[in-house]
């Protein structure tokens, strides 16, 4: 069993900063792929961001140069750090991680996805 908690989401104005937190915990051998996703009302969930357990980085092309996605491996945990925030990223944002656990005698990944925090950028 593995819990994402996420944290970070808030109102804030144009042109603002927040930085959200994802943070892993419960039962896995390992973390790999780490991802964000927007949710909009009426809108299907969306991919914002990924990182590897590398440290490879991608993001959508709606928020390059906004952006930006980051890991600590040590404290099981994903972040991203949005600044010059719009009306339009106002949205949930749902971490997604791929972990590795050990079932039914070998090793394979699952994915889990945290519970959502909200974004408002308005004035």
């Amino acid at each position: 069993q593995v819990q994402l908690v996420e944290s970070g989401g808030a109102l804030v104005q144009p042109g603002g900063s927040l930085r959200l937190s994802c943070a892993a915990s419960g039962s896995f051998l390992s973390i790999a792929g780490m991802r964000w996703y927007i949710q909009a009302p009426g809108n299907d969930r969306e991919l914002v961001a990924s990182i590897t357990s590398a440290g490879m980085a991608t993001d959508a092309d709606s928020v390059k140069g906004r952006f930006t996605i980051s890991r600590d491996n040590a404290k099981n945990t994903v972040n991203l750090q949005m600044n010059s925030l719009k009306p339009e990223d106002t949205a949930v944002y749902y971490c997604n991680v791929d972990v590795r656990t050990y079932v039914a005698g070998y090793v394979r990944r699952q994915d889990y996805w945290g519970q959502g925090t909200q974004v408002t950028v308005s004035s």
